[in-house]
Formats: C-alpha cells, sequence, structure tokens
C-alpha cells in the first residue's frame, strides 16, 4: 500500500496533467494501482486476505492446550509432532516447529562445558529434582561418557542407601563398570574437599566401601562449575522436557493420577525405545549400539552386589585385568587439571 502520501503524490502529478502510464512508471506501481487511487475518494485500505488453510489448523487448540498444561516448562517440538501424527496430522515436523516457536519464550543462553573421555572410562552421575502430585521426587541419573547410554530411576530421597541401589542398577544396566564416577559435591558423596591436599577429598565411608567393591574412582567437579557433567547435565534437562513433563501433563489433562511405580514403568520404556535408541546430537550415532562397544572396556561386575546378595550369570573375570587399584585419594592428574581448570 502507497498510504497518504502516496494517494496525495497521485492525484498531484494526475492534476498536472501526467497520464496513468507515466505516473505507473515513475512510482513503479501498476497502473490498476494509479486508477484505483485516482478514483478513491479517500486513501484505499487493504484487504485482509484470510490465511491460506493449512494440515495443522485441527490440531492448533490441542497443540496450545498441551503448551499452557505444561508451563513453565516447555514439551519439545518433535514429541508434539509423534502426539499429532497419532491423532491423524500428516503435515511435516518442521510446520509443527514453526507454529510453536510463536508460543515460546525466548531462552537464555546457558552454556555448558564439554570434554570428552574414550571407552570405559566414565560415567557421569547426578540428581535431578522433580514434583510429582505435589510431592518432591528425585531423579538419579548415570550417563556413561562414551556411549551416552544413560540409566536412570525416580526416587524418594537422596539418601546413600538410596544412591548406592542407584549406583548398583546402573552397573547392571550397563553390564560392567567404568574405572570412574564424577560427581558435583552432593553430600552422599563427599564430606570435605580437598582434606589431604588438592584433589585429596574425603569421600562419604559408604561410598568409599562402595568404590573399593567395584573398584571405580569416584571423581568431583569443580566447585559451582556441575555444568562439567555437562553430558548427565544435559542428560537431565532431555528427560525433563521430552519424558517426564508430556507425560505428566497428559496425565493431568486425563484426569488420572500417575504414582511412582508407574512412572518409573514408563521411564523405563521411554529410555529402552527412544532415549537411548535415538541418534544422539553430539556422537551421531546410537548409544545402545555405542554401549555394545564400550561394554567390553567395562570393568566385569563382582559376583555379589555391595549388599551381599548374589548376582546370577555375570562374567567373573575383568576385561581391564591391568588396571591399578589405587587408593581412592589419590588423583588422576590429568583429570584433575581438567576438572579443576575448566
Amino acid at each position: 500500500m502507497l498510504g497518504q502520501e502516496g494517494y496525495v503524490e497521485i492525484h498531484v502529478m494526475h492534476r498536472q496533467g501526467k497520464s496513468i502510464k507515466a505516473i505507473s512508471r515513475e512510482l513503479g506501481v501498476s497502473r490498476n494501482t494509479v486508477r484505483r487511487y485516482l478514483r478513491a475518494q479517500t486513501v484505499p485500505v487493504a484487504q485482509s486476505r484470510s490465511p491460506k488453510p493449512t494440515k495443522l489448523d485441527g490440531y492448533r487448540d490441542y497443540l496450545l492446550a498441551r503448551v499452557e498444561a505444561a508451563r513453565p516448562d516447555w514439551i519439545p517440538a518433535t514429541v508434539l509432532f509423534d502426539e499429532i501424527v497419532a491423532l491423524g496430522y500428516s503435515g511435516s515436523v518442521r510446520t509443527v516447529s514453526a507454529y510453536l516457536s510463536t508460543l515460546k519464550p525466548k531462552a537464555k543462553d546457558d552454556p555448558v562445558v564439554r570434554f570428552e573421555t574414550p571407552p570405559g572410562r566414565q560415567m557421569q552421575a547426578d540428581w535431578g529434582v522433580f514434583k510429582l502430585n505435589g510431592q518432591r521426587i528425585s531423579l538419579f541419573l548415570g550417563t556413561l561418557g562414551w556411549s551416552r547410554f544413560a540409566f536412570g530411576v525416580f526416587v524418594e530421597n537422596e539418601q546413600f542407601e538410596t544412591l548406592r541401589e542407584c549406583h548398583e542398577q546402573a552397573f547392571d544396566a550397563f553390564g560392567g563398570v567404568p574405572l570412574e564416577v564424577l560427581y558435583d559435591n552432593m553430600r552422599t558423596v563427599v564430606h570435605e574437599r580437598n582434606t589431604y591436599g588438592r584433589g585429596l577429598h574425603r569421600f562419604h565411608p559408604g561410598l568409599n566401601d562402595l568404590a573399593h567393591h567395584y573398584t571405580f574412582l569416584p571423581r568431583l567437579c569443580r566447585p559451582y562449575r556441575a555444568k562439567t557433567k555437562g553430558k548427565v547435565e544435559r542428560n537431565i534437562g532431555y528427560v525433563r522436557r521430552s519424558f517426564f513433563v508430556p507425560l505428566v501433563t497428559r496425565y493431568r489433562q486425563l484426569g488420572l493420577v500417575l504414582d511412582l511405580d508407574g512412572l518409573n514403568v514408563e521411564f523405563a520404556r521411554w529410555l529402552a525405545l527412544t532415549a537411548n535408541t535415538r541418534v544422539h546430537g553430539t556422537t551421531g550415532e546410537v548409544p545402545s549400539d555405542r554401549l555394545v562397544e564400550e561394554r567390553h572396556t567395562l570393568q566385569a561386575l563382582p559376583p555379589r552386589r555391595f549388599s551381599g546378595h548374589p548376582r546370577a550369570g555375570q562374567r567373573t573375570q575383568s576385561l581391564t585385568t591391568n588396571f591399578p587399584v589405587e587408593p581412592l585419594q589419590h588423583p588422576l592428574s590429568v583429570y584433575d587439571d581438567l576438572l579443576e581448570t575448566v
């Protein structure tokens, strides 16, 4: 639209004797536009066009309701795309993503420190805090550094006995034990940092015993820099966005109650069918496929659990028989430098 200024200019040029063709050429508009402005008594108003129908039209209300039900959390476009495909949507994920981007608040940058470890070297472990039916629950999540294969379980507390059981379940799921486990400064892991010198920490006695039993070295992130555990930190966010929020809000919208046991059944299924079988964004490979390779570099599981319960059907000879059993307080200098200077 040319607006008020263009309207006046066309009428002035016409009164000066210029032809419609000359006005059209000088202003760079069509002759029909010039004629329409000359016929109009006031500035023509642009007629709004009805938006073209799209395949998404019948699903916008559903998507909006899902987004509102999840606030202040966010459900990824890929998850909502799968949901409406199940309802009959035949369009593209790009269309869904473009629509959802108009509903999403602008995210703040949250840089993550990243470093890679060789197969069998490290598991990163952490707690994530969630709310279920108004009650605080915790997610234990362990992620193997090389394969990115993840094990997790939702629990009622973060006591050491719970942490121990979570470790044993994780090692069982991996089929072996990594050389070290990286933590932040949770109280059930470390009592005092640098007690015996730089990098020589006083760990929780129970964790010391657990580490001796499974022959792994506990490692600590630099204080206030828990994001050196980038792999597991990102995974907790991925669980929250792609599993927990979609599942809980769906139950809420249906008027159903999800308890902790039901949540863990759904979570185990999601880990097996989605999280560990997708193509990982960093490695470009499937975590469950990489676990097959990484498992050969893990230490063998001991014949019995730390609790004394026997473990049936596990290999009894370690694949890493040359691994030196070092005192727990003896640092790996290379990783000390890395973790303390990142």
